[in-house]
């Protein structure tokens, strides 16, 4: 089995002393390393394949290391499941151990995670709310999540989101709007922070405030008809699974899409391909996202970031028959 590498192969691939590649690795602040001296060291250590020690660093640190991602049971699309993937894989070479957590609606179970690993930070695909909020305000740790304006090189999801949408619809003459949430009371959260980014792009082009409603299949034909009826010729859903609500409304109220209703969602899940008609959706780039939120998290928790951040092409529309 080949040794695992050292900061003195490191430090001997790179022609510096150990002492240099410890600052330059470690970014500790007031030590005088040319730029050029930093991209050899970064290099070597690339090169050697060569990962920190989590439990010396950290005990030097006096930290734990440890960041706690809390992802709730109804965020498990794939979406969400692929960046927390990445996203532990990639803080576990920068030396930081990502424990994941699922939020199964015990808020007692995120507090005392909270308290008994003592995390640097706590971070999710989505925002935090109630106890487990509370908690991480007591302690007085980061919080973030994927479309926190604290990782600023990200943006903010729900402004992109809402800026794709709204300016496909308004280009194919859409001004009267509809936005359908989903009936389930543990997606709400979700709902209301997409139709933010919805109301943004909205305000910015004078469009009037969006109808409001949980959409149910039972009751999904009647609603539909009702908006066909005021004027309104487009609908953006919560997310694909809602649109696909909406249409199942429309074949039953004999409404034909787009020529009488535009649908939109948002994750353009698989089945959006084959839906009827096809779905128009909003794609995020998992890939992208991971590294721009990896090296803008690290930089805000002070730990040595590889690469700046970027936070273009994070998100696109697919535009299909729907719209």
């Amino acid at each position: 089995m080949t040794a695992r590498p050292t900061k003195a192969d490191v430090a001997r691939h790179a022609g510096v002393s150990t002492a240099t590649v410890s600052y330059v690795l470690n970014d500790v602040p007031g030590r005088s390393i040319s730029e050029q001296t930093r991209a050899a060291v970064r290099r070597a250590a690339d090169e050697l394949g060569y990962r920190p020690n989590l439990a010396a660093r950290n005990l030097a640190r006096r930290r734990s290391g440890v960041v706690l991602f809390v992802l709730p049971q109804v965020a498990l699309n794939a979406l969400a499941i692929e960046v927390s993937t990445r996203m532990t894989t990639e803080l576990a070479r920068r030396g930081v151990m990502q424990v994941l957590l699922f939020d199964t609606g015990d808020e007692a179970a995120v507090v005392n995670a909270i308290t008994d690993l003592d995390p640097v930070a706590v971070t999710g695909v989505y925002p935090l709310q109630g106890a487990a909020l509370a908690a991480v305000e007591a302690a007085r740790i980061p919080n973030f999540h994927l479309g926190s304006s604290r990782l600023a090189d990200l943006g903010n999801l729900h402004l992109t989101a809402g800026e794709l949408r709204i300016a496909h619809l308004v280009a194919r003459g859409h001004r009267r709007l509809a936005y359908a949430f989903s009936p389930d009371p543990a997606l709400r959260l979700f709902g209301e922070y997409w139709l933010a980014g919805l109301r943004t792009a909205m305000d910015a082009r004078g469009l009037p405030e969006p109808e409001l409603v949980e959409l149910r299949a039972a009751d999904a034909a009647g609603i539909v008809t009702g908006w066909h009826e005021r004027g309104i010729t487009a609908v953006c859903a919560q997310n694909d699974d809602t649109a696909f609500v909406v249409q199942h409304g429309m074949r039953k109220a004999g409404l034909e899409c787009p020529r009488d209703l535009a649908v939109i969602g948002v994750d353009a899940i698989p089945l959006g391909e084959v839906a009827a008609p096809p779905l128009t959706s909003v794609a995020f780039e998992a890939e992208a996202i991971v590294e721009v939120a990896t090296a803008s998290f690290m930089s805000a928790l002070g730990y040595p970031t590889e690469a700046e951040a970027t936070g273009a092409d994070l998100a696109v529309l697919v535009v299909r028959e729907s719209t």
